[in-house]
């Protein structure tokens, strides 16, 4: 345990605490709580979906990925972009016109109270198990650093992230996402370069190590006749349109990022936030796979042996072989993009709770600050539950990234059913996410299918069985929803 490293991670953990807890101030309705009084620039909501999207699991999970694989994750990120560009086209229009809290709201006008509330449901149990499998994440860091068990490491992180999130909601969230990602950045640029001064000859000599080794293989044209191709979770085809599809239905239907969207003061700075996140994002991920690329060349010539779990094999090298000091910076750095997705997932979590389903906010949206806070902490307690028992599957980032495939397809489906459709009402509707959901569960169970093509699979099943459902009569009248 080395005292000024742990200096400055206590120092980080109090300072970041005691600034989003300031955010109080103003807090006098649910607009300001968990839409910030949609005062935010849009550049600082850009870089708060960056923080919300890349997270621990990237941090911790995607130099893995390179250690063990190459740079074909890229690919995914590819169709990140197509994503951002679907998003702002056919969903953010509707989002602003009237005032809306959640995304779910939408299907409320769109088809009724049912589907609205079925939405929000399937968003409140995905959002759930994929944040706590990124609290887990996060307690891999803690634990190597203090010595603690996984349990005292989710409790430290979920309490002191609960606090400034319960005081200061959305504001909060924005505000240290924006501080967090440029710490977390700082210190991964940080650790590479000390990665580098390790290695005799540099980068030059990783690149042709790594470049001998296939390290550096970005994309995979494989295409089979034979629907083989489907089973590559990086292939180009698979990042194109499956990353395509991840990322319209999670920033066009999930309330952890649209909540964002709606957080900008009107349509045009939400696209302008939207679609210059790529950027950072593309660069986010290219800087952990050149980490994990570097390590695999460290760990090849200085013949050490690699960590059973490779998701430990970052922060492990941090701790263990950065300087004193610097790694207290990177080590803080990886817990700020852990409180930065969790500060946004519990209000998030909140705001869907208690616009979505509590009955005492249907008649006036000024009201109750004192059921968002406790919903807040409500959450909390969740996803500390979960994080215990998230260690039982597998990689955090493909654990983190399937958990959400298995149910945005359905969320994805409904949402272009009420965009591009007129007839479709909601018993289709609901007929549809029914059949997309056993779809996706059969593809996961029964099939080799990889789960960069389940979002497409769950989508377009729930949209052509609900569109197909709309030709047959219900059996109950429904009135038309504007």
């Amino acid at each position: 345990m080395r005292f000024p490293d742990l200096a400055v991670i206590l120092a980080y953990l109090i300072a970041i605490t005691w600034f989003g807890a300031r955010f109080r101030k103003g807090q006098s309705s649910l607009g300001d709580y968990f839409l910030g009084g949609r005062h935010a620039p849009w550049w600082a909501i850009a870089l708060s979906i960056v923080s919300a999207e890349t997270s621990t699991l990237t941090i911790v999970g995607t130099p893995g990925l390179s250690f063990a694989g190459n740079l074909g994750f890229l690919q995914v990120v590819l169709g990140y972009l197509l994503g951002r560009v679907a998003v702002s086209l056919l969903f953010l229009p509707h989002y602003f016109r009237g005032e809306m809290f959640t995304a779910y709201e939408l299907m409320r006008r769109r088809f009724g109270e049912r589907i609205r509330r079925l939405t929000a449901a399937i968003f409140l149990v995905t959002r759930a198990l994929a944040e706590g499998v990124r609290v887990f994440a996060i307690s891999l860091v803690v634990s190597i650093v203090l010595g603690t068990g996984e349990a005292a490491s989710i409790l430290l992180i979920v309490c002191l992230t609960l606090f400034y999130t319960f005081e200061g909601g959305m504001t909060a969230v924005i505000w240290t996402d924006v501080a967090q990602m440029g710490l977390y950045a700082i210190g991964a640029a940080v650790s590479l370069a000390v990665i580098l001064a390790k290695i005799p000859g540099g980068w030059m000599h990783v690149a042709a190590v790594a470049r001998a080794a296939g390290k550096l293989q970005v994309f995979d044209f494989s295409f089979s006749p034979t629907m083989q191709f489907l089973s590559l979770k990086y292939s180009f085809w698979a990042g194109l349109v499956g990353g395509g599809f991840l990322t319209m239905a999670s920033h066009g239907t999930d309330q952890l990022m649209v909540q964002r969207l709606l957080s900008a003061r009107n349509e045009a700075e939400s696209r302008r936030a939207l679609l210059s996140s790529w950027l950072v994002i593309f660069f986010q991920f290219s800087l952990f796979l050149a980490i994990g690329v570097t390590l695999f060349v460290y760990y090849r010539e200085a013949h050490l042996v690699a960590p059973r779990e490779l998701d430990r094999i970052y922060p492990e090298f941090v701790w263990r072989h950065l300087p004193v000091g610097v790694a207290g910076l990177v080590t803080a750095a990886i817990l700020a993009a852990a409180m930065a997705n969790l500060s946004a997932a519990l209000n998030s979590l909140a705001s869907t709770t208690v616009i979505d389903f509590a009955p005492l906010m249907r008649d006036a949206r000024a009201g109750s600050l004192q059921l968002a806070r406790i919903m807040t902490v409500v959450w909390g307690v969740v996803l500390v539950a979960i994080g215990m028992i998230a260690h039982r599957w597998g990689s955090v980032l493909e654990s983190g990234l399937s958990i959400a495939s298995i149910t945005l397809g359905l969320l994805l489906g409904v949402f272009l059913l009420g965009v591009l459709t007129q007839r479709v009402r909601e018993w289709a509707a609901t007929a549809g996410v029914l059949a997309g959901l056993a779809a996706v569960l059969y593809v996961r169970f029964a099939t080799p299918i990889a789960w960069t093509w389940w979002v497409l699979v769950g989508s377009t099943v729930t949209f052509a069985a609900g569109y197909a459902a709309s030709f047959f009569p219900s059996g109950t009248p429904e009135a038309p929803h504007a």
